[in-house]
């Protein structure tokens, strides 16, 4: 698996990471067993960037991947995430409170049994807390050892360059693919002109851009597909059909859809890190097979016109979660 150095932290991943979440909770019935069992075949295919977070369970996530790199972590990068509030293993409101973020890294570094995380992103911007005093916070927890780099997730361009003010933002975590292009205008440029790595998480678009989405209703009330405005009536017939593109040039080149979709986004930048998600060994191996595609001008050109952001129909998150994000 070849590395790359997203940015001008110093941070070396390799050039795709893993997504956790998924192995936890919002898409299906968790599978422990061949979620450990695909967390340990990643690192043996030289995959060693590892996303997780506080909220994925909640806390189930941080404690898997804990148990799957047990005595591997010298070997391994892991990112998680703070930013929420809890009453038990019930989601509140943001919190990114200075005393709240000191909490949380002792309680994500107790389920992960570690003694440092590499990468602590803020997973929304909380309107709260001054930014300035997030960052100043991860500083000091930098400082001491407990954190190696900040980062932030889905923030918006002021936000971004606030913060990098007062401590370097190593990375950038957001959704982008040929899906979903919002960062291009605006995110990309501020993130480049400073230095600042990109991880695009669901860079398959949710299934729409392997051919395996199914409209909401066909889903269970536990998923979160069933409740995103893209899955939903015209939306989805409109999407799977802006989505056949990728299948076409797929076709063409005897890869799968997913391997296209993740080698877009490879060719789209060294500073890029694509995480996609998944618990199955089998759609791992697939997924990791990317790496080794090689696209041309001219089909990068043919995606590119295919799917501009004006393609896609309807927001990427529901708008009781859509209004967290660009903050």
């Amino acid at each position: 698996m070849p590395r790359r150095r997203p940015g001008s932290a110093g941070l070396e991943v390799s050039a795709l990471g893993l997504g956790c979440m998924g192995m936890s909770q919002t898409y299906g019935v968790p599978d422990d067993e061949e979620s450990i069992a695909t967390i340990q075949r990643a690192l043996e295919r030289g995959c060693f960037f590892f996303d997780t977070a506080e909220s994925y369970g909640p806390f189930a996530n941080e404690e898997l991947l804990g148990r799957a790199l047990r005595g591997r972590r010298d070997e391994v990068v892991i990112a998680t995430k703070f930013g929420w509030e809890y009453e038990g293993t019930r989601r509140g409101e943001l919190n990114s409170k200075p005393d709240h973020i000191r909490n949380v890294v002792d309680e994500c570094l107790g389920r992960l049994d570690t003694d440092r995380i590499d990468i602590f992103y803020q997973h929304r911007v909380d309107l709260e807390v001054p930014i300035e005093d997030v960052a100043g916070t991860v500083g000091e927890l930098i400082q001491e050892g407990k954190v190696l780099h900040f980062g932030l997730s889905e923030a918006g361009a002021g936000t971004i360059v606030r913060a990098h003010e007062v401590c370097p933002v190593a990375l950038l975590q957001t959704e982008y693919s040929l899906w979903e292009r919002h960062i291009e205008q605006e995110i990309l440029p501020v993130i480049r002109d400073r230095g600042i790595g990109l991880v695009a998480y669901s860079p398959l678009g949710r299934g729409f851009l392997t051919g395996t989405a199914l409209p909401a209703e066909e889903y269970p009330e536990s998923d979160y597909r069933r409740h995103d405005p893209r899955f939903q009536g015209d939306n989805f017939t409109a999407n799977s059909t802006a989505a056949s593109v990728v299948h076409e040039v797929a076709g063409k080149l005897a890869m799968t859809p997913a391997q296209i979709a993740i080698a877009w986004l490879l060719h789209k930048g060294e500073d890029i890190v694509p995480i996609p998600g998944t618990k199955r060994r089998i759609t791992l191996e697939e997924n990791l097979a990317a790496v080794d595609v090689v696209l041309d001008a001219e089909v990068l050109q043919r995606l590119d016109e295919a799917l501009p952001p004006e393609a896609v129909a309807g927001t990427r998150y529901p708008e009781s979660v859509m209004h967290m994000n660009g903050r």
